[in-house]
């Protein structure tokens, strides 16, 4: 296993990978840290599975999902992957967005345990978080310095595999787009967001909006922001 590949060319996005990795006709998924439910909405209405319960920990943001009237075949809860509100058992796949490294570092081992208990035997666990690199990575390490948190997320997946509690079907490394309209938006998507407290003082904000005014041009900002998936097996 490898944290990073720094030759990884393709960009796309998130959900082609998952269609092309995937069994989802017919599954029962559970996704944890939904966050706006915009993965949620994908996968829900992509026609193939038979349920998603999306949990999300952040109480504002919960609440939020619970107003989503159009998914019929999603349920919303509020819980942590450290302490799953399901049965043993109980789905056929599991994934986490760009959300294992949000999980306390000393919880992260218990998350994939719980993760493994809630699979049915032979399930899969979708597993994406964002590498260490990128110029979107520069802006945000400003004033979220996530390293540490990532390299911890990265040690938990590889001692659960090391322990046998996962193999590892495979890994994809791609970068995926992301465009904001101006430093506001990008101010009101990434620094202001429920589920983290950011508290930047205005020097901070003034170097930070700097150093995003570099990549904006008259349609916005674009950035290409690199992706590692781990696919793994309960055992």
């Amino acid at each position: 296993m490898k944290i990073c590949d720094p030759d990884a060319d393709l960009l796309c996005d998130e959900f082609d990978v998952i269609v092309a990795e995937l069994p989802l006709a017919g599954a029962r998924i559970l996704e944890l840290g939904c966050g706006k439910a915009e993965k949620t909405r994908a996968i829900a209405q992509s026609g193939k599975v038979a349920s998603i319960l999306a949990l999300e920990v952040d109480a504002i943001q919960h609440a939020r999902n619970l107003q989503i009237a159009d998914l019929p075949n999603v349920s919303f809860c509020q819980g942590a992957a450290e302490a799953i509100p399901a049965a043993d058992s109980a789905f056929d796949i599991v994934m986490m967005f760009k959300s294992l490294h949000h999980v306390p570092i000393d919880k992260m081992d218990l998350a994939l345990s719980e993760i493994r208990r809630v699979l049915k035997p032979g399930g899969l666990a979708w597993i994406s978080e964002p590498v260490y690199a990128g110029e979107f990575n520069e802006i945000l390490r400003l004033f979220h310095d996530e390293k540490p948190v990532r390299e911890g997320a990265f040690a938990a997946i590889r001692r659960s595999v090391d322990d046998a509690r996962f193999s590892l079907v495979r890994q994809r490394f791609f970068s995926t787009p992301s465009h904001f309209e101006s430093f506001e938006h990008f101010e009101k998507r990434i620094i202001r967001v429920t589920h983290t407290n950011h508290q930047l003082s205005p020097e901070l904000l003034a170097a930070v909006r700097s150093q995003f005014e570099k990549h904006m041009t008259r349609q916005g900002a674009d950035f290409s922001s690199p992706l590692r998936v781990d696919i793994l097996r309960k055992v």
